[in-house]
């Protein structure tokens, strides 16, 4: 892993993650996350020179970690248009796919960019830059129960009323515009032993909103099953229960309800067979790497025609 991959964002489940995509020197590969382009390097060492990899990120920031490597290709999109790129460059099937779904270390030190409680700075929370509503938008324009939802959905709080009442309230008198005008609100939500807790459960509610997060994840985990080879792996990387419920359902039931269809034998119909139990980091990872505490991954394979039958 280079010294610019490490200043921009530290993998979390590194080698795990690439261990479980079980990489073919020939094969064809996409890091759906690319980001400082720590998965990409190790998935490009385990390549041959007739390997291929494909990066998709959209935040412009991440076209600095760009290889020079002629094996190497990146898409400027949202992974939720892995499909029609895929057709783009012509690939029909792909031997793996990676996403590490975790906001990176580069977004939430950068202060420009809103995504954490610890600095003052706008409200923008937007991976892609260049467009799209922000935070600052979602807050002083949606309705108060829109609000809530968001809040109560998306960061799983229960008094998320209140606080969409009180956000409406505060907007009334001034726009909120920055993090401290957020957090001013915010305070007297917060409970003095898990305050640090609450604000990021608040602060990830608004970044899945902005950048509709969850609908992303749903489209890329319905097109995995038809862009991967027989025998391909499907490796994910989830930080929260949101992610995390939706990506077991659909690798153990192929739909995201986890409910199981089987047919007139008991076979069950899913595309996918998941691997194993979900990894967790090792106290040793999460020592050097606080962010990795709550990631988890999870390794699916292609089921294989002999399977499907």
């Amino acid at each position: 892993m280079t010294e610019k991959e490490l200043k921009y964002h530290i993998p979390a489940l590194f080698g795990e993650s690439i261990g479980g995509l079980n990489v073919k020197p020939s094969g064809c590969y996409v890091d759906a996350t690319f980001g400082g382009g720590g998965h990409s390097c190790g998935i490009l060492e385990k390549l041959g020179a007739g390997g291929r990899l494909y990066g998709f990120d959209q935040d412009a920031d991440a076209e600095r970690n760009i290889p020079d490597d002629g094996r190497f290709t990146f898409v400027r999109s949202n992974f939720r248009y892995l499909s029609n790129f895929m057709r783009y460059y012509g690939e029909r099937e792909i031997d793996g796919l990676i996403a590490d779904l975790g906001v990176s270390s580069h977004h939430l030190d950068d202060e420009s960019r809103g995504f954490s409680f610890r600095f003052d700075g706008a409200l923008d929370m937007r991976m892609n830059s260049r467009g799209g509503q922000t935070a600052a938008d979602v807050l002083n324009s949606y309705p108060e129960e829109r609000l809530a939802d968001v809040f109560y959905l998306y960061g799983e709080l229960r008094n998320s009323r209140r606080i969409a009442r009180a956000v409406v309230e505060a907007r009334n008198r001034k726009p909120l515009l920055t993090t401290a005008a957020l957090l001013a609100v915010l305070t007297p939500f917060a409970g003095r032993e898990k305050t640090r807790k609450f604000l990021a459960q608040v602060f990830q509610s608004l970044r899945i909103e902005v950048n509709g997060e969850m609908q992303a994840l749903r489209e890329l985990l319905l097109q995995s099953p038809g862009l991967l080879a027989p025998g391909g792996r499907l490796v994910v990387i989830t930080y929260h229960s949101l992610e995390d419920r939706l990506v077991k359902n659909f690798m153990k039931t192929g739909n995201f309800d986890g409910l199981s269809v089987r047919d007139f034998y008991g076979n069950m119909h899913s595309p996918l067979r998941m691997t194993g139990k979900a990894v967790m980091p090792s106290e040793g990872e999460t020592g050097d790497n606080p962010r990795a505490r709550s990631a988890k991954l999870r390794i699916a394979e292609k089921r294989r025609a002999e399977e499907e039958m």
